[in-house]
């Protein structure tokens, strides 16, 4: 039996693990929260989190904490375990408790005991720590082993028994609720950031993920490149074929974008709205940058609609002058993809390279604005 004194102290463990979740904005945070409450909770000297990954056959641990060995990682690389050294994940967990509810379960050092059921590689790796035991709890998403909670406690302390597995099991239940609500939030932010006919990022995403990397060039100096984009010939698609088609020439640039951008590690392929598509790079060189513009250019004028695609770059590894907002670097660009299309190029024009700040394109960026009347549509409502 659990005391009231015992009861108390566990309700206020599974509060305190419920909101420590919550807190977390992504599911590394979720899980490592998850890890530190159950640690906690049930007096033990080490946890961990891990996920089954059925398609590789594998249990991945996703976050260690407590007291780590020499080979052990609080934020493991890639440390996981073939499925078949612990056949309970592949067998007993999907035959006995998917559809019911899911029971967590002791190992000890010394042996099985009542509540053990298997051992083997779960013996050896407490002896080799030097615990005295520990307690599995599977963690259940959607009627489905999603993975475990794994608490130990160290040689000489009190071996876990079967109220400390059944305690387990809801602190298990409760990890499975946080996950679950942390996938839901995920979810949402992606569908915030990202434009819903291409797939690409959207206004929003660049717009933070510029602001970040302006403040990067300010504080380390490092390449920030910006290419705007306008696609050619969308109306025309739109008028005489279809908006259907409209959508199709949207997306096959897209996917073009999307190939060019992974030429540049990092870089976010955005669609800011209509016909307009922005990629943002951060740390290659300004000259990578506008190569992989170039094939970006060849390869829309091959596509068997629209007419091609009008690009402006600019990149504070230019001779652009001092850029400290981020709204600077996109009137730069923005000009001179103005000035691409208006030259009907079928090459990236880039800002400063014909004459550094006497470059028309630094020129026509930087002069005073016009009313906000005329203001060009991409720059309402951005910050200075």
């Amino acid at each position: 039996m659990v005391d009231d004194g015992e009861h108390d102290d566990r309700l206020s463990a599974v509060v305190a693990l419920a909101q420590a979740m919550a807190a977390e904005p992504d599911l590394p945070g979720g899980v490592a929260a998850a890890a530190e409450g159950a640690l906690r909770a049930l007096r033990g000297s080490f946890a961990a989190v891990s996920v089954w990954e059925r398609e590789r056959g594998r249990l991945r641990v996703l976050v260690n904490a407590g007291e780590l060995d020499e080979d052990e990682e609080r934020l493991p690389a890639d440390e996981s375990y073939p499925v078949h050294n612990f056949p309970e994940i592949a067998e007993f967990l999907h035959e006995e408790w998917v559809g019911g509810r899911p029971h967590a379960w002791v190992e000890r050092a010394d042996g099985p005991d009542e509540c053990a059921v298997y051992t083997g590689h779960r013996v050896a790796s407490l002896r080799r720590h030097r615990r005295s035991s520990c307690v599995i709890a599977p963690i259940v998403l959607h009627g489905r082993a999603w993975g475990e909670l794994y608490v130990a406690r160290p040689e000489g302390a009190p071996v876990f028994d079967r109220k400390d597995a059944d305690f387990a099991t809801v602190l298990a239940a409760v990890t499975a609720a946080g996950i679950v609500q942390t996938e839901r939030l995920e979810e949402v932010r992606r569908l915030a950031y990202t434009d819903p006919l291409t797939g690409l990022g959207n206004r929003r995403a660049v717009d933070a993920r510029l602001d970040e990397a302006v403040e990067r060039h300010l504080a380390e100096g490092v390449v920030v490149s910006l290419v705007v984009c306008d696609l050619n010939g969308l109306k025309r698609v739109n008028d005489t074929l279809g908006h259907a088609q409209g959508d199709r020439l949207l997306e096959r640039f897209g996917s073009l974008l999307s190939l060019c951008g992974a030429r540049l590690p990092g870089a976010l392929a955005a669609r800011l709205g209509g016909d307009e598509f922005c990629l943002l790079s951060v740390g290659p060189p300004a000259d990578e940058v506008v190569r992989a513009a170039e094939e970006l250019c060849l390869s829309a004028g091959r596509l068997e609609l629209g007419e091609g695609v009008a690009c402006g770059i600019a990149s504070t590894g230019d001779p652009i002058g001092e850029v400290r907002s981020a709204r600077r670097l996109f009137r730069l660009a923005d000009a001179a993809q103005y000035r691409a299309k208006a030259a009907g190029s079928r090459k990236p024009v880039v800002a400063g390279r014909d004459g550094g700040l006497a470059d028309p394109v630094v020129r026509l960026a930087d002069r005073p604005p016009r009313p906000a009347a005329a203001e060009r549509r991409r720059f309402r409502g951005r910050r200075g």
